[in-house]
């Protein structure tokens, strides 16, 4: 099976992590076949190597060969950092091995809309204003997706499919509702700003596609949780894919008509 797409976002696969799905991640990148791929933030979780040590098996060395492969192929590979490799901010502008970094993106679509790509914790008021209370609540989802982890090793052993202990946790808390809210809120707001017609971002973990306000909301997901990437086909089409045991399945899909162009906006091609 080959996917082929004309561009693919992805984000939230913080490698050097116990908890990335990077033998899930393999499997979708050997299928894949793109013009664009953007690497959304957070690819790397330099955080964590930082402050629990060296932890690098070997399918994580993989991810990143099938990512310099695709751009070998002539892929044209982005990689926007997050917060937790924002080290990789300081070298915007410069390629590695064929992998350009940027600090945001204007991606044109194929019908002429133009989407902007970042990662969105400048957008998140606890990352900005509070770096002692992002790095506590770091920690405490790393416990949660050890909990997770513990859970579906049983669900497997019973003959259960997966199911994200963590997500329907963070679903029922209202503060955390509220909180995801926010942010999807003012990256919409901030689309209509920049006079843009959409925003794609990654950072909460909560992937989505909708149309609000005549703006296109894409959040990638993660590879930690919910394999989730966003794609685009050759007609400006976008999907929501979960790739699952060696097959994509579709989410949500939205239409190029569904982005209600602004007096501002630029005339399809």
């Amino acid at each position: 099976m080959e996917l082929c797409y004309r561009t693919v976002c992805l984000s939230d696969i913080h490698l050097g992590t116990k908890s990335c799905k990077a033998e899930y991640l393999v499997d979708f990148l050997r299928h894949l076949r793109c013009s664009w791929l953007y690497l959304i933030g957070d690819v790397i979780d330099l955080w964590r190597l930082k402050r629990s040590g060296w932890y690098w098996p070997s399918m994580h060395n993989e991810v990143v060969r099938q990512l310099l492969t695709l751009a070998q192929r002539g892929t044209r590979v982005i990689y926007i950092p997050g917060n937790h490799d924002e080290l990789l901010r300081d070298y915007a502008g410069t390629q590695f091995n064929g992998i350009e970094i940027a600090t945001r993106c204007i991606h044109q679509t194929a019908d002429g809309r133009r989407l902007m790509l970042l990662h969105g914790d400048e957008f998140d008021v606890v990352v900005c204003s509070n770096p002692w209370l992002s790095a506590l609540g770091s920690l405490s989802y790393d416990t949660l997706l050890g909990l997770n982890h513990v859970i579906n090793l049983g669900r497997r052993r019973l003959g259960l499919p997966y199911w994200s202990f963590a997500s329907d946790l963070k679903a029922r808390l209202k503060n955390v509702e509220h909180y995801i809210a926010a942010f999807e809120q003012a990256l919409i707001y901030s689309a209509g700003r920049d006079q843009v017609d959409g925003v794609i971002c990654g950072h909460i973990h909560r992937p989505a596609l909708r149309c609000e306000d005549g703006v296109l909301y894409g959040n990638c997901g993660d590879w930690v949780e919910h394999c989730t990437a966003l794609v685009e086909d050759e007609g400006g089409r976008w999907s929501l894919l979960a790739w699952v045991e060696d097959s994509v399945r579709l989410l949500t899909e939205r239409q190029p008509a569904e982005v209600v162009p602004k007096s501002w906006a630029l005339p399809k091609f």
